[in-house]
This record gives C-alpha cells, structure tokens and sequence, in this order.
C-alpha cells in the first residue's frame, strides 16, 4: 500500500503548488481619476447642431445671494439633496447651422476658481477650434460669460468671429480699462445689438433686460423647432423653479430680472422650446413645464447618436 500512498501525496502537493503560482498576483490599488469625461453633448435642432460646452462649476453660496430667508433656501436645497454652496454649472452653447458656426457665450477664461475654464478646452474636445468661430452672441457682460473673449495678454481668443452683445451691455463694458470687448472693436469684429434683431440667419436676438441693462436671450430657429438661450434668466433651479419670485444679488434690477424669467419661461413652456440655460446643471438644454406658480424643467432624454 505504501507505494501507492506516495505518489498520491506527491500529487496532492503539486497541485498545491500550482494554485499558489497561478493565483493573481497583489497590485497596487489603481489611482482615482477624479474627473469627469469631456464637457460637450450634441442635439440636433431641425437642421442646426447645438452643442452645450461646459466651463466647469463655480461653488455658489447660494444662501447668501438669494433674496429670500436662508432656512427657505436651506429647505429648497435639501429637496434636491444639495446644500450651500452649490456647484454651479457655467454653461456655452455652440451652434452649427451648417454655413455658421456661432458660439453662444464664452465662460470664464480660467479667471475665477479653478473648477472652471474648461469651456476653450471643451470647443476643441467636440471637434472644433477657436479660429472656425464665426460669430460669438453674449447673453451679457458678467465675467462668467465674457471671460474667455479674450487671452490673459488681452488678445482675441476667436480671431475670426464677430462679437454680438447688447448694446447697453457693449456700452459699459467699452467704458472699462481692459475690456473684453477691446481686441474686437479695434478689429471692428463688435457689433452693438437693438432689438429683435437676425444676426445671423436662423438666430435673432431677444432682449431680456434686468439681470444686466443689455441681457439679451437668444433664439434659435431651424425646420420648425425652436431653442431659446436664456442666459442668465434663471441661477438656482432648485429654488427658483419652484419660486420664480425669488431675485439674486447679482441681478442689476431684480424686479426686471423677475419679469423677464416669467416672460420667457412662459412662452418657453407654451410653444415647446426647448431652453438652454447658463448656469443649469450641465449640459442645461431641456423643456419647461408649468407647475402652479412654477415651473418644472425637464432634461432632454439622453441618446447616443443623432438622427
């Protein structure tokens, strides 16, 4: 029995040692990434391509700048999950009407926190480069939105585009040292606007003063669908999506700032557009639904190809 027994435990302690030389071997845990993917998402408007372009966030003490008692922003907040500050999404929008390509807003150029200044770096990500811009339209002349104009030595950062802006908001940021403005006057590439005015076929201007004296809203329009870029109409949606009445500090003239969110989110709501928003949660395009005194924003449904 003895030489059989042997070579069965021999057996047993090859194979023994086999597991131990085939089991995987320990790696260092993998590194975090930490960061999100791309900021761009693509739909299509009739025969127009709108791309959202993200800047990044900016972390907002929204319980400071809001004009209603902090315990009802606290609450507001909570239903959404979040709290004070919030991550604010800084949002462009880039629109390919197939002969134009018009850019809707320019973030903040890195001059603010360092969780923005992406919107360039985003531009190029989508398959485009500053220099095919034709035409920039600036909701208004917050830095937020004007910022990446321009270069930190003061040079066009889209050599070839003509800037369009209100003429109030054109106006007053002329009249500052260093403008943003300042490379495309001297280029005559800035063009003052008034009124319900084309500035290029398919996108009209629709001024919406209040938040600032030349916030303009912009409408764009292909094969019967419609897209109105608001700008800076709305900055909280958690709170002022429910309460349209509650203004923020950084509106020049709050009750205007009111008045002109109502007019458009109304219209928005009443003929199905969709709106893109500057600082909703990224990529910021969706639909309004009325909802008593307030409003619900719907996001668009997600689809990975267009058609």
């Amino acid at each position: 029995m003895s030489r059989f027994r042997f070579p069965q435990a021999a057996l047993a302690i090859a194979l023994a040692c086999s597991a131990v030389a085939l089991a995987p071997v320990a790696q260092a845990a993998a590194p975090q990434a930490r960061t999100q993917a791309p900021g761009f998402y693509r739909v299509l408007l009739g025969d127009f391509e709108v791309t959202a372009l993200s800047d990044g966030t900016l972390a907002v003490d929204v319980d400071k700048v809001l004009h209603e008692p902090v315990a009802r922003t606290d609450a507001a907040l909570a239903k959404s999950f979040l709290k004070s500050p919030v991550q604010t999404s800084v949002n462009g929008f880039l629109v390919n009407t197939g002969s134009k390509l018009v850019l809707i807003d320019t973030g903040t150029g890195g001059g603010f926190e360092p969780t923005a200044g992406s919107l360039l770096a985003n531009l190029k990500a989508s398959g485009y480069t500053p220099e095919q811009v034709d035409d920039v339209l600036i909701t208004h002349i917050h830095g937020d939105h004007v910022g990446g104009l321009t270069t930190k030595e003061g040079t066009a950062v889209f050599p070839n585009a003509t800037v369009h802006a209100g003429k109030a908001d054109v106006d007053a940021l002329l009249a500052k040292p260093n403008s943003a403005f300042a490379p495309y006057a001297a280029a005559r590439h800035l063009q003052p606007v008034e009124g319900a005015v084309e500035v290029v076929p398919g996108i009209r201007a629709w001024p919406t003063p209040g938040h600032t004296a030349g916030h303009t809203s912009w409408i764009v329009e292909s094969g019967g669908q419609k897209l109105i870029a608001t700008g800076d109409l709305i900055h909280v949606a958690s709170v002022q999506l429910d309460d349209p009445s509650v203004t923020v500090s950084f509106d020049g003239d709050p009750r205007s700032a009111e008045a002109q969110r109502a007019k458009v989110f109304a219209q928005a709501a009443k003929d199905g557009s969709l709106v893109a928003a500057s600082h909703l949660q990224f990529p910021g395009i969706g639909h309004l639904r009325a909802n008593g005194k307030g409003w619900v924003f719907v996001p668009l449904n997600y689809a990975p190809s267009l058609k």
